[in-house]
């Protein structure tokens, strides 16, 4: 369907492991190459790079819609200078619908339709245009794919009772026809990221992202805090797990995960990235915090899991108690053996931080160079620029 595409040119504690290769008021608003950029003044930040939300018009008739039937949107920064040929694909996170209600109840939201999307967003961290916050990157073209299908752009069905689309993986093939037409076909280095469940979206994206461009692309791929882990839960059960299969049944994925998984293990299973990462051809980085807030709150001590309320403190703001961390340095434990394997290939990185935190990169608190913790010998940014680039270590 998206088999041709059209191009033309436009004028913590401690840090656990890091491998490197193995409506708002407005200051100013330009039209900067195309795109309008808003640069908002902020006390804490300075200027802060706000980007407009382009619908993709064609999309609806190929089927690429939202939930609610409604056009994708992305929203896109143009690079300059040495960056202009070089391309940033962010897929938006905010976790899933695993049930017909939950998804009706979705796509009532900026997560499920266009229509109740925010016209402009903050672009930080590695969409930050300033050098001092993200030197390997700030000059190239950055993209933010918006998120409103609930199953990481991964669904290709509908359910017409519910008047439910579920076409994530149209999404993303659109949108990147769109982007490709938009002079994305010239990259010369191209770097597909999401964060949450947009990391586990550039997961299973990733390949289909690299096959976009030609051999001579330096294509690669990171995953930002979406390793979630099919863990077990402070109850023994596995409340993830539970989640992620009332995702594949809702959406119909069976038949769109990873046919490298799906041949021989349980759909759910295949939505766990430590299934499959290693069949990943592209080079692919993981950055995640062993402690992430996320995976703590809700799958490791969500409220079904902990009805006294006794993990409270520990799940909400990281105070816990011994038993408690030790349960947790168990999950840490977990997630470095789950990628002992990937960890091994030279093209592969990761970044595995003690940080209670969820979502790395887009912050600049923990992004940027200058934020390193206490223990931590470089910053992310500066190790995911030296997986990037291939700067060997001194």
């Amino acid at each position: 369907m998206y088999a041709l595409l059209w191009c033309w040119s436009f004028t913590g504690l401690f840090l656990l492991s890091i491998l490197a290769n193995g409506v708002m008021g407005y200051d100013e608003m330009d039209l900067f190459n195309g795109t309008y950029v808003f640069h908002k003044q902020d006390d804490d930040d300075g200027d802060v790079l706000v980007v407009g939300l382009t619908l993709v018009q064609a999309a609806t008739a190929e089927g690429a819609v939202c939930l609610d039937g409604s056009m994708p949107g992305y929203h896109l920064y143009r690079g300059y200078g040495s960056g202009a040929n070089n391309w940033i694909i962010q897929l938006q996170g905010g976790a899933w619908c695993d049930s017909i209600e939950d998804c009706q109840n979705r796509k009532r939201s900026s997560y499920g339709s266009s229509t109740l999307m925010e016209k402009q967003l903050n672009f930080t961290g590695l969409l930050s245009n300033k050098a001092a916050e993200n030197p390997d990157f700030y000059n190239w073209n950055k993209v933010k794919v918006r998120y409103c299908d609930g199953a990481s752009f991964s669904g290709d069905s509908e359910n017409k009772t519910a008047q439910l689309q579920f076409r994530g993986k149209r999404i993303f093939l659109a949108v990147m026809e769109d982007l490709m037409a938009k002079g994305m076909c010239h990259a010369k280095q191209a770097l597909l990221n999401g964060c949450s469940s947009g990391g586990l979206s550039a997961i299973l994206r990733c390949d289909d992202f690299s096959s976009l461009f030609p051999s001579t692309t330096k294509v690669k791929c990171m995953s930002d805090a979406g390793f979630f882990l099919d863990a077990v839960d402070i109850s023994g059960a596995h409340s993830i797990r539970r989640m992620y299969s009332g995702v594949v049944n809702t959406q119909g994925l069976q038949n769109t995960l990873p046919r490298t998984c799906t041949s021989h293990l349980d759909p759910t299973s295949c939505l766990f990235p430590q299934n499959i990462i290693n069949q990943v051809k592209t080079p692919l980085f993981i950055l995640n915090s062993a402690f992430d807030s996320w995976q703590i709150e809700n799958s490791i001590a969500p409220p079904s899991a902990d009805p006294s309320s006794s993990w409270h403190n520990c799940s909400s703001s990281f105070k816990c108690n011994a038993s408690q961390m030790q349960f947790l340095e168990g999950f840490k434990m977990s997630m470095l053996d789950a990628l002992k394997t990937f960890s091994m290939s030279s093209k592969n990185g990761m970044y595995i931080s003690s940080r209670w935190a969820h979502c790395l990169a887009e912050r600049k608190d923990t992004w940027s160079p200058g934020n390193s913790q206490p223990g931590e010998d470089t910053g992310m940014a500066v190790a995911v620029g030296d997986w990037y680039f291939e700067r060997a270590k001194k």
